[in-house]
């Protein structure tokens, strides 16, 4: 099969047609069906499913690399059994993103210093991510501050608008210095009465 191909056509056309994954598989994957011996429509369907393999991981890096999750916190990571009052079969589904993040919900994880709701809004938010939900991590407090300078510049809508790419925003220390105030909340309100701010799902660490 792969003797037969104009390995150069075949990756200029392969770039026409935007698919990378294939481009740089395809001669791999002729080797083993010509010593296989697969039918075309199985050597078809494997450089498909490969394209969109490939497609998923990297818009996974992506996502992981936009959501600023804090790095090492991770579900395996957590002490579940030193928190017994969390279920993990509770969480685990919570990570699937279906149940909730749709409806509007909202996750609010509460507690008292050092209880490691900081590390499983994260862990949370990283299972999301893998699960094909776009996540933002950040500090309540920066965010707040981002958003001020925002409409002081006249770039309120704009910053806005970004945050409208994700589906699910985990605002770490709600309940500290800003947010006391419902400040984040009138921002927001202020600068569009109309927008649908269901869309936007908090967990809020206290």
């Amino acid at each position: 099969m792969s003797q037969t191909i104009d390995g150069a056509r075949l990756t200029l056309l392969l770039n026409d047609l935007r698919l990378p994954a294939i481009k740089h598989g395809w001669a791999a994957f002729a080797e083993r069906a010509d010593k296989e011996g697969w039918p075309a429509a199985r050597f078809l369907a494997a450089l498909a499913e490969h394209e969109i393999a490939e497609r998923d991981r990297r818009r996974i890096e992506r996502h992981l690399v936009e959501a600023r999750l804090l790095p090492g916190k991770t579900l395996d990571a957590f002490e579940f059994e030193a928190v017994p009052m969390v279920s993990k079969a509770h969480v685990m589904a919570i990570c699937a993103g279906d149940s909730w993040i749709d409806k509007g919900a909202n996750l609010i994880l509460i507690g008292g210093p050092g209880g490691g709701k900081t590390h499983l809004a994260s862990a949370i938010g990283l299972a999301l991510v893998e699960n094909g939900w776009r996540v933002l991590f950040a500090r309540t407090s920066d965010l707040v501050q981002k958003l001020q300078v925002a409409r002081r510049e006249l770039g309120l809508e704009a910053a806005i608008n970004r945050l409208d790419r994700f589906q699910l925003l985990i605002l770490d220390d709600r309940a500290k210095g800003p947010l006391r105030n419902n400040r984040i909340d009138k921002i927001l309100r202020t600068q569009g009465k109309n927008r649908d701010f269901r869309r936007h799902d908090a967990v809020a660490c206290c």
